[in-house]
């Protein structure tokens, strides 16, 4: 039986692999190093996209306490004009602000009572309540939200057709 010597395993292109490991791992570190920088830049947007939904949520929910504040303590009168209230303080926040425009619709008449009711007994003046909710107005990332909120005021109507001034007599 012929010996098997380390003369036999050799071959011609021998010479021509060596290196070529360290070609590839070179490759491949290359390649883990651009996943991982492509990673991080994508957590960085994600950190700031989660930031500015905070934001614009803070920003909705400050318009949405400047209808509720002009609900509460708006001067509903009809034939008024606008009543604007400029960078009123959320309560109980140091960065959020509104705007808010309480305006009469259809030049402050009167609406009569829906067919069907009790027609002449009341009558509706129609609102508009425009909101526009500010989070950190004056920084770079600060987030604007704007709600338009109509409301329907009833008032004892006047005759048939509702009276026209409030506030109005019960005949």
């Amino acid at each position: 039986m012929p010996v098997v010597t380390k003369a036999h395993f050799r071959t011609d292109g021998y010479r021509r692999q060596r290196g070529a490991a360290l070609v590839v791992a070179l490759l491949l570190l290359l390649v883990i190093t651009l996943l991982a920088v492509a990673g991080m830049n994508a957590a960085a947007v994600e950190f700031v996209m989660a930031g500015n939904e905070q934001h614009r949520q803070t920003a909705f929910q400050a318009a949405e306490t400047g209808i509720e504040q002009t609900i509460v303590s708006g001067g509903f009168i009809p034939s008024a004009v606008d009543e604007i209230h400029n960078n009123v303080a959320v309560p109980g926040s140091t960065t959020d602000t509104y705007n808010t425009t309480l305006r009469s619709d259809l030049a402050g008449a009167a609406q009569p009572a829906p067919p069907g009711s009790s027609l002449g007994t009341f009558s509706s003046y129609y609102y508009t309540i425009t909101s526009q909710g500010n989070f950190l107005a004056n920084s770079v990332r600060g987030a604007q939200s704007t709600h338009v909120q109509g409301i329907a005021v009833p008032a004892p109507g006047g005759g048939p057709l509702g009276c026209q001034t409030p506030p109005c007599s019960l005949n």
